[in-house]
């Protein structure tokens, strides 16, 4: 009950009439038993709606029975309208019952650190590159459509774009000197249809501003300034890229950089500390925006898992990275 009411609470803060104006929204005890099956099976707010639906092992558990089960968009709000605080007020009550039932003692400690991704590609330059060209011509585009074939005339390089991104991509596979040089053929002439579509951008956007290429009511016309302030914010960034590529072929170095665990890709994300007990259970996480040094983490670790507890782990277990003198 005291879950169910945590949950409530947040629901109905969402709005400053949300306990008594406004349709029927999800109860509480539904959407708390949603979440946790979305996270136990690990599953995104599309598959959760989809699975619940059709299974009535899952329709029991989560309360909705026959009636309608919530869509992917409505399940996603709802989680963001929780935040992180409410689900870290869930996830104590949950260690505290656990504690309570003696499924966990705090005789043992496990901690380590872990990278939470971010859903993006990894920005390489070519990637990077292509990027800019598919942002300005899409941008190009919708001004065409807005002012008509008036002025400059936009030329589509994004077939060549691609192609070359294909060929890259292929290149970077061969670690052999012939390899290496069909990569800076690639890069170079990468570079120079960006080169192309950054003139043409700026020749659009100027000519925006002079009145060249106008619309024919006003609405359209904000519309069309819209996208030439969007063009003129993108132009610098594009050109970063630029340089920083021509930086790197000029200088030899071709070969995309990648740090970390050895054979896994960079990692883009959030550093997150985990600590469980007995029955694996997670007794305290933590998420850092800048990466911390691991030996700085298992003292405090410990003082956490006192503080819950009320006595020390007979056993800590962690890896390397969290050793040190003082920490021993």
């Amino acid at each position: 009950e005291r879950l169910v009411e945590l949950v409530f609470d947040a629901l109905a803060r969402r709005w400053t009439h949300s306990r008594t104006r406004g349709r029927r929204g999800t109860p509480a005890d539904v959407v708390l038993r949603l979440l946790v099956l979305k996270h136990v099976r690990n599953w995104s707010y599309s598959v959760l709606e989809r699975e619940v639906r059709a299974n009535l092992v899952y329709r029991q558990f989560t309360h909705v029975g026959a009636g309608k089960v919530p869509d992917a968009k409505t399940l996603g709000r709802i989680g963001l309208a929780l935040g992180p605080a409410v689900v870290e007020r869930l996830h104590r009550r949950l260690v505290a019952i656990a504690s309570e039932c003696g499924v966990v003692k705090g005789r043992r400690m496990r901690v380590d650190t872990t990278v939470v991704e971010t859903n993006i590609h990894y920005p390489t330059d070519a990637s990077l590159l292509g990027d800019g060209v598919r942002v300005l011509t899409r941008t190009m585009k919708k001004i065409t459509k807005l002012a008509g074939a008036v002025g400059a005339a936009l030329r589509d390089r994004s077939r060549s774009t691609q192609r070359c991104l294909i060929q890259i991509g292929r290149a970077a596979r061969s670690r052999s000197d012939q390899g290496k040089q069909r990569m800076q053929q690639c890069y170079r002439r990468l570079l120079a249809i960006a080169s192309r579509v950054v003139g043409q951008a700026k020749r659009f956007a100027q000519e925006v501003a002079s009145g060249r290429k106008r619309a024919i009511d006003l609405l359209q016309q904000m519309t069309l300034q819209g996208h030439r302030a969007y063009i003129e914010a993108m132009l610098p960034l594009v050109q970063q890229v630029m340089r920083q590529t021509r930086q790197r072929i000029n200088h030899g170095n071709t070969q995309i950089i990648r740090k970390g665990k050895a054979g896994k890709p960079t990692e883009f994300g959030k550093m997150v500390k985990i600590q469980e007990a007995e029955q694996q259970i997670v007794t305290h996480y933590e998420v850092y925006d800048r990466r911390p040094a691991d030996c700085d983490l298992l003292v405090p670790a410990v003082e956490e898992h006192l503080r819950q507890f009320g006595h020390a782990p007979r056993l800590v277990t962690a890896d390397a990275g969290f050793f040190s003198a003082a920490n021993e």
